[in-house]
């Protein structure tokens, strides 16, 4: 478990497409598969653990969120947001540290179940509508010491994020992934992307 910590979100992060990024920096290309790929990573992380996948929340809360979120949601005035914040982890390792904000008008019709997801993965719940939208996935880089980690997750080296908007029904849900070290040492000693069909399955 993680223990408990104070932190502050709201240090800006630079979301921008991977083709914004010069090629000399950006992350490396096995890390690039999985920060674009547009399939749920909730069913890759358990194929690639071998179903030896869970969810550790790390804090929910209602709040507001932060202007840059709320700009990326296109809120037209700042409103209480579900923040929850997870990690994501395989053989009991933290492989990603997800943040997802979802308006509270955004959490009615079906969309309400959202309000009391417990343990369960928010990709398992969004994959299985085939009506689900997503905006173009932008990524950002995360140093030491940054702020929107908590600090027992954050890497020695920098970490890798993406973010995208989903829309279901028309309503929006930001949803930010981080890839933490135990992850990233993974294709750094066999690539996972290399594993044929484990990175493909049903959302």
């Amino acid at each position: 478990m993680l223990s408990p910590f104070s932190f502050s979100s709201q240090t800006s992060c630079r979301w921008q497409s991977l083709l914004a990024i010069a090629p000399q920096n950006r992350p490396p290309l096995p890390l690039q598969t999985w920060l674009l790929n547009e399939t749920s990573l909730t069913a890759r992380l358990i194929a690639l653990s071998e179903g030896q996948f869970d969810v550790q929340i790390v804090r929910q809360f209602r709040g507001i969120p932060t202007r840059e979120e709320q700009q990326a949601l296109a809120m037209r005035r700042p409103g209480l947001a579900l923040i929850r914040e997870v990690v994501l982890r395989g053989h009991r390792q933290p492989w990603v540290f997800a943040r997802s904000v979802l308006p509270l008008t955004s959490l009615t019709g079906r969309l309400r179940r959202l309000r009391k997801q417990g343990n369960q993965p928010l990709g398992k719940f969004l994959f299985k509508h085939p009506q689900l939208e997503r905006s173009p996935v932008v990524i950002a880089c995360f140093g030491k010491g940054n702020r929107y980690l908590p600090p027992a997750l954050q890497g020695e080296q920098p970490l890798w994020g993406r973010r995208s908007v989903f829309r279901l029904d028309n309503r929006p849900l930001l949803v930010s992934e981080v890839f933490l070290d135990h992850f990233t040492a993974l294709y750094q000693d066999s690539d996972p992307v290399s594993s044929p069909d484990r990175s493909s399955v049903a959302k």
